[in-house]
């Protein structure tokens, strides 16, 4: 059965091919649980999965519905790694800890699909690899060396020159680039749908249109209150609410830039079309600075996705940069209509890695993917997991203290100078 969320999924290609959500309605009782999660994004459901299978009573709380947030708009691209290269990560953290977080960010995909095989997960799931091409000589340079040190732990990636990366792409735009096996494609918001239908058969509690609105240390427990006037008491809470992050928590939502991600999908490309533009089924993400990511669904739709303006977007004009980036990159689909535009935030912070912050005993907050959550969430949610259960207090990055980054209130300003920024820095490479 659908749930009915006050708050309406924002229309998009995922929202029009989902599968039906399962029953999560809205907090009606006050209950008591182990452990309390805000936020039913991959984070929230993939830690609530893990400890359920610990036999640990948990509720979810969400304001709106599973997936509402990035976790149901995100482009669907199931990347491993960071935006650091190993070599920065051990210079940053040293050997052991920089190797154990090497060791989780390369592993982060190979947990997404298992997760996907253990739960039979139907999410369009397809694992072809993901190609990171370079625009410029300079950026092939650092994807050449970025190759190079996954190459050196293991992983068999593939340095493409250009008229290789023009092959598998299908566009002329490249210089080189390289491959990573370990990457795929999935249908993000099937792919949360099917994380909560799982989490409740494990008997996690899920509970749409019920944001939460007070939290505080009462005695031993956390009492969590609901807009409602509902409670929930639990002896450990979860805050995760990456991009979609409020006032809950003191400080917290001055900790990220919630930037906004545009998408757009063409409509199913005819046979001979779609044998041109990512033949393969590779994913794809270039090397510049302001990125573009596309890829092809299941039905042969070609999504192109990349920065956007700070406001959410009202017009389909607000995609209009988008539509000149798809012809530029694949001028073969010059005229293909555009039949889905919608958006989503990121969550930025001042390290470009995620964050878990432990303000308080038993209170764990977790955000900060900076682009690289649906892989990373389930690695990290599943570590999360262990450490919030007990069984363990390995976690792959160290605890950190709540630190706001500086003028926060003018993070508009922050974005709007950093897009500039960064799309001159593009052009004059």
């Amino acid at each position: 059965m659908k749930s009915s969320s006050i708050r309406t999924l924002p229309p998009s290609l995922w929202t029009a091919t989902a599968r039906p959500a399962a029953l999560t309605p809205a907090l009606s009782e006050n209950k008591q649980v182990d452990v309390a999660i805000v936020g039913a994004g991959y984070t929230g459901l993939v830690t609530a999965l893990r400890l359920a299978e610990a036999g640990i009573s948990v509720c979810v709380l969400d304001a709106a519905e599973p997936g509402w947030g990035a976790s149901g708009r995100n482009g669907g691209q199931v990347i491993p790694g960071l935006k650091y290269d190993p070599d920065q990560l051990i210079e940053r953290f040293g050997s052991q800890r920089g190797e154990t977080i090497i060791e989780a960010c390369g592993g982060a995909a190979d947990e997404v699909f298992s997760l996907i095989r253990e739960y039979s997960i139907a999410c369009d799931a397809s694992r072809k690899g993901w190609i990171q091409p370079a625009n410029s000589a300079t950026s092939l340079k650092a994807l050449e060396h970025r190759a190079r040190q996954w190459e050196q732990r293991g992983v068999p990636v593939e340095l493409l020159d250009r008229e290789a990366v023009c092959q598998r792409i299908g566009s002329r735009n490249y210089m080189g680039g390289w491959v990573d096996p370990r990457a795929g494609s999935l249908h993000p918001l099937n792919y949360a749908r099917g994380l909560a239908k799982s989490a409740l058969g494990r008997g996690v509690t899920i509970h749409s249109d019920s944001r939460v609105t007070d939290l505080r240390r009462i005695g031993p427990k956390w009492q969590l209150t609901t807009a409602q006037g509902h409670t929930v008491m639990a002896e450990r809470v979860l805050l995760a609410t990456n991009g979609y992050t409020d006032d809950l928590w003191p400080g917290l939502r001055q900790t990220v830039l919630a930037a906004n991600s545009f998408i757009i999908a063409t409509r199913p490309l005819s046979p001979e079309l779609r044998k041109t533009v990512l033949p393969g089924g590779e994913v794809c993400s270039d090397a510049r600075r302001l990125l573009l990511y596309f890829k092809q669904d299941a039905q042969g739709r070609v999504l192109l996705g990349g920065r956007g303006p700070f406001a959410e977007p009202c017009r389909a004009g607000d995609w209009a940069h988008l539509e000149r980036s798809l012809v530029n990159v694949f001028a073969q689909l010059a005229g293909v209509a555009i039949e889905y535009r919608w958006s989503g935030r990121v969550a930025l912070n001042q390290s470009v890695l995620p964050q878990l912050h432990e303000p308080q005993p038993g209170l764990s907050i977790l955000l900060g993917y900076n682009g690289r959550g649906v892989a990373m969430s389930a690695m990290l949610g599943k570590h999360l997991a262990a450490r919030m259960a007990g069984t363990s207090d390995d976690f792959p990055f160290p605890v950190t203290p709540i630190r706001q980054i500086p003028f926060h209130r003018l993070q508009r300003l922050y974005l709007a100078a950093g897009i500039s920024y960064y799309r001159l820095l593009d052009a004059l490479h």
